[in-house]
């Protein structure tokens, strides 16, 4: 089970200076599995100590005075020689230690040379909530995801295929073979999903009904840590948001939508608890109007995103039947949720990713672009559709009134890209708009950067005249 994330730790471990990395990510998208593989691939000695079964460590972490006399009081305690630059500690669930997060920093002040890693579930609720003074400037962060479509054809035997999309550049011609070859992938990687243990069970023996079962046991596990939640009312509205969330990918929340009975400021709680165990993502709105998009969003306008695809499948009862013809209500919501996934995975492992969508909401003039993406300090709106066609109405409402150039469209058609002009009703008011747009089928999500620096409108500043049609 090849993960992306591992080049940054190799990166790490190969570095003159480097600090503890805190590994932070929703429960079981891979943290421990990835950490023990690096370990076995990469360092002559692995000590790990989970701190939630092994509580009695806890008290030796957190009285300790000296690092030096802790690595020896843990290599003779397991019997295992501790060895700065050959070996790496991994301290997991350091959640059920919080004292030990503050720990951290001394393995930077006084060991730097020990390569240490810590992780644990349902970490952003302890960081939020700790006490004790974080170690800032002393640790980094990785930020880790369920498995991205990249990483779901590398297990399944798609090497050749990334290879070919990487090195695809637009305009050039596109293989309507591969093409079918990808989208069949693509289809089963919506109902399999990006969890490890899933897509493991999947590629072992290629049956859909085994990872369904895996599905119901994560969601059910998912549940149950509610529990360490707060009451058994509180507990309730997080799993009422949970699978409110699933159902309405892409839909604005309303909080009457949810429950007439129930006061929003406990339901803003619980989208924020969820969001914290990043169970959920949440796309905020942003006015977009200029970099950083952060500048100009607003917290109480959201969209909710879960953190799996195969998962919201599951929670919605959806089968996939026939991988050519999936025809269902859920289709728009599903593709929306894939790029969201891709989106939220391109981004660099040290960064803790943000996604943004642009809203207009008056009378006879509603637009809503699904995603916001800023690259290189530009800003590209991106459609989504779950089919070849559709329209992008909303996408020139957006290019027209933000004067911005080149929008960017995800379908299942094959990759295009053009210069275009149409007309723009407004209000009572129409004009024209004169535009770029680069067209690519959702499997390509996770080469979109690449895509934009080699097409002919990456540096673009204002619309070449020529080549001009029209499009729908």
């Amino acid at each position: 089970m090849e993960r992306e994330i591992t080049h940054s730790l190799v990166d790490w471990k190969n570095r003159a200076k480097r600090k503890p990395i805190l590994f932070r990510g929703a429960r079981q998208v891979g943290k421990t599995y990835t950490v023990e593989e690096f370990a076995r691939n990469h360092f002559t000695n692995f000590l790990k100590i989970n701190l939630e079964l092994q509580k009695d460590i806890c008290p030796l972490l957190t009285s300790t005075n000296s690092i030096k006399s802790l690595i020896t009081e843990l290599g003779l305690y397991f019997d295992i020689e501790i060895i700065p630059g050959k070996t790496l500690l991994f301290i997991d669930e350091i959640q059920s230690c919080p004292e030990a997060i503050a720990l951290l920093r001394y393995f930077y002040e006084e060991m730097p040379e020990l390569h240490v890693i810590a992780a644990g579930s349902l970490l952003d609720h302890t960081l939020s909530e700790m006490k004790y003074s974080m170690p800032v400037g002393r640790i980094e962060f990785l930020y880790m995801y369920p498995m991205s479509f990249k990483e779901f054809l590398i297990v399944s035997g798609g090497r050749k295929l990334i290879s070919y999309l990487e090195a695809y550049k637009p305009g050039e011609a596109f293989s309507e073979l591969l093409h079918r070859k990808l989208i069949e992938y693509l289809r089963i990687y919506f109902f399999v999903g990006g969890m490890p243990e899933a897509v493991k069970y999947y590629i072992s023996d290629g049956k859909l009904n085994e990872t369904s079962r895996i599905h119901n046991e994560i969601i059910t596990s998912l549940k149950y840590d509610f529990a360490k939640y707060g009451t058994r009312k509180q507990q309730e509205y997080l799993e009422l948001v949970m699978l409110y969330s699933a159902k309405n990918v892409g839909n604005k929340v309303k909080y009457s939508n949810i429950s007439k009975e129930i006061r929003s400021l406990n339901l803003k709680e619980a989208f924020h608890k969820l969001e914290l165990s990043r169970i959920i993502h949440l796309i905020r709105y942003s006015n977009a109007g200029g970099v950083p998009l952060s500048n100009h969003n607003k917290d109480d306008i959201f969209k909710p995103l879960f953190f799996d695809i195969g998962l919201v499948n599951t929670i919605g009862k959806i089968q996939l039947i026939n991988i050519q013809k999936l025809i269902t209500m859920n289709e728009g919501a599903l593709a929306e949720q894939f790029i969201g996934q891709e989106l939220l995975t391109a981004e660099k492992t040290y960064i803790d990713p943000q996604l943004f969508y642009w809203i207009r909401e008056k009378k006879n003039s509603n637009a809503e672009v699904d995603y916001i993406f800023q690259h290189n300090n530009k800003i590209y709106p991106i459609e989504v559709k779950a089919g070849k066609t559709g329209s992008l109405k909303s996408l020139h409402v957006y290019l027209l009134e933000k004067k911005f150039h080149t929008g960017i469209r995800f379908n299942l058609d094959m990759p295009n890209y053009g210069n275009f002009s149409t007309k723009v009703r407004i209000g009572n008011s129409t004009e024209e708009l004169n535009y770029n747009l680069i067209s690519l089928p959702l499997y390509m999500c996770f080469v979109l950067p690449e895509i934009i620096d080699s097409s002919p409108f990456s540096g673009v500043q204002q619309i070449a005249q020529t080549n001009v049609s029209s499009i729908k």
